[in-house]
């Protein structure tokens, strides 16, 4: 299904093009009016990385590079020499044995029968698999309010930038995920993960699928014994500036909402995963050549959904949260 900010800016480049057929005076007026319209409707900069106001060495260095001076150009070099010759040849090893201990680790804790143990040796798993990767992407990560911190047979929602969200607050305590599934390296890692923990993967297009999560989520939130459920509302990856519609499913099974808010310091690294352009593998060898990857993240106290409140409204309350506490723009489309 095309975007409707899509067809609507179709439409307005139709007028366009319309009114300077008709008569070149209504020009002016038309794009004032098209300017108009995208200033309402910004969406596609969401779905592009963060543009930084000033640069020095200790800040991420921007893509394209651009001549200056030789000054300049020399301390450039330099943060490249730094980040891709010696950063990132150990980031990539850690980040090597974090996945492939996670591969390993999940398949043979997969083998054994669902007792307690399983449970226990599941979660150790996870969270150090988590821990080393997020060593493997330098990460910095400040946790504010850890009382709030989601609890068994909840549902824990949260603003989405990058697939290391998951990483980001699986490195304080282990989820059960839900999500679409991938293909590539995310594929094998969802396999792999799905054999010792009882996470949701589901294809997007197909209804069977999506009846199936539906009755899936509303088990595990009914056994309190389970992990809390990581769920991404937004649905796709925003670039940290601004938090999205969320999807209304999430607040239709009921149960406690515990929201969580992440935020991202650009300055050090880009974690928005533009998917349209790079894959897994090209993404997290990005994310390995910045400076670092600096978080914080807010844990927010429990929600319920309100008498006489639906579903839409809910999801909406919930990110009208998030949004503040991020310091992020709270759209509604």
């Amino acid at each position: 299904m095309i975007p409707k900010w899509t067809e609507l800016l179709s439409e307005t480049c139709w007028i366009v093009i319309t009114s300077f057929l008709i008569s070149p005076k209504l020009v002016n007026k038309t794009i004032s009016f098209g300017h108009f319209l995208w200033k309402i409707f910004p969406v596609t900069q969401r779905f592009s990385s963060e543009e930084l106001v000033s640069w020095n060495l200790l800040t991420r260095t921007n893509i394209d590079f651009q001549y200056i001076s030789l000054k300049l150009t020399m301390v450039w070099g330099l943060g490249v020499f730094v980040r891709y010759c010696i950063l990132a040849p150990l980031r990539i090893m850690l980040a090597s044995i974090g996945l492939t201990w996670l591969v390993i680790g999940t398949t043979a804790v997969g083998f054994l029968p669902n007792w307690r143990l399983k449970s226990w040796l599941s979660e150790w798993v996870h969270v150090m698999c988590y821990r080393i990767c997020a060593r493997g992407l330098s990460c910095t990560i400040h946790y504010h309010n850890k009382e709030n911190r989601p609890r068994k047979g909840g549902i824990c929602v949260a603003n989405h930038t990058s697939p290391i969200d998951i990483v980001i607050l699986c490195n304080d305590g282990c989820y059960a995920m839900v999500g679409q599934s991938h293909g590539g390296l995310m594929g094998v890692l969802q396999r792999a993960m799905a054999r010792s923990c009882p996470h949701i993967w589901f294809e997007r297009a197909d209804m069977k699928d999506r009846h199936l999560v539906t009755k899936r989520l509303t088990d595990h939130v009914n056994d309190k014994t389970k992990l809390p459920i990581l769920i991404f509302p937004e649905g796709t990856c925003i670039n940290n500036t601004s938090v999205m519609m969320f999807k209304k499913g999430s607040f239709e099974i009921g149960g406690t909402i515990y929201p969580v808010a992440i935020k991202y310091d650009p300055q050090f690294g880009d974690a928005f995963w533009n998917s349209a352009k790079y894959n897994m593998v090209s993404y997290l060898l990005r994310m390995m050549t910045s400076w670092a990857i600096v978080c914080n993240v807010w844990y927010l106290p429990a929600m319920h959904q309100q008498e006489g409140e639906d579903a839409v409204q809910f999801a909406n309350r919930v990110k009208s949260v998030i949004a503040h506490q991020g310091g992020l723009v709270d759209l509604s489309w």
